[in-house]
């Protein structure tokens, strides 16, 4: 019987690709068969993480990508289906937080977030959908995975604008997921809302909040969140990874426009 998680001969573009949860993704893919590129802003730490990977067997290769850039979009689908022969599967990982009280918001701020999470996500699936839809430059289907966060499902201190941002993720995904399966692009489109992870970006915010007087340091703003998750402690790469491995596989073939946490049942 066939694997139904095997990803042998899809290919995937995964953005944010060279650290944190970006990387994990990546490499959870290609350890499933998948060839991967990695597309982001940071070049050094995004090639070493398509050597990763190559190293592993599977064909990978790094672009630059600011999501932001409508042109970046176009050049980074063209050369993933350059350098790996094909495109079906898209990970919308890049994304920025700003910490803050809704007294003390910074507009530029909420701006470049609004940017990075909701313009750049949306980039993504528009150039997606126009290579993986019939008639498209890559024209098999595939599946679109957006990385939400549990900030889109729960009320947290000085995360407004982020959080903001990432309910939008979610609702775009379902958008997109009604489109693209009425206008039968073959695209699926899913979410995944990760938990606090204890990533460069997951430390800064428990820094921030105790930096905002919220709490008195950094045990207890994790404490704080672990003791908002039934499960009672925090997210791990591999755990988000393994949900993306289940969204981009057949394992997942009829669902579409969903959201999965993985989040301990914080948000429940």
């Amino acid at each position: 019987m066939a694997n139904p998680f095997d990803l042998t001969g899809r290919k995937a573009l995964v953005t944010g690709g060279a650290r944190g949860i970006g990387a994990g993704i990546a490499e959870a893919l290609a350890k499933a068969g998948a060839d991967v590129v990695i597309g982001d802003v940071l070049e050094d730490q995004g090639r070493d993480i398509a050597s990763t990977l190559a190293g592993h067997g599977r064909k990978s290769s790094f672009v630059r990508l600011d999501v932001t850039q409508e042109a970046q979009w176009e050049s980074a689908v063209a050369d993933t289906i350059g350098a790996i022969g094909g495109y079906d599967i898209l990970v919308n990982n890049a994304g920025m937080e700003v910490t803050a009280l809704v007294t003390e918001i910074e507009p530029e701020s909420l701006r470049r977030m609004l940017d990075v999470n909701i313009v750049g996500t949306l980039l993504g699936m528009k150039h997606a959908f126009r290579a993986m839809r019939p008639g498209g430059t890559a024209g098999q289907g595939g599946s679109v995975i957006n990385i939400a966060s549990v900030a889109a499902l729960i009320a947290f201190p000085a995360i407004s604008g982020y959080s903001g941002t990432k309910s939008a993720v979610d609702r775009m995904t379902r958008v997109a997921a009604a489109e693209a399966g009425k206008l039968g692009y073959g695209v699926r489109v899913n979410c995944i809302y990760p938990g606090l992870i204890p990533t460069e970006m997951g430390v800064k915010l428990a820094q921030d909040v105790v930096g905002l007087g919220l709490f008195p340091d950094i045990n207890a703003a994790l404490a704080a969140v672990t003791g908002l998750t039934p499960l009672g402690r925090l997210a791990e790469i591999s755990e988000v990874a393994d949900a993306a491995v289940f969204l981009a596989s057949d394992a997942s073939k009829f669902i579409t426009g969903a959201g999965i946490p993985v989040e301990g049942g914080m948000g429940s």
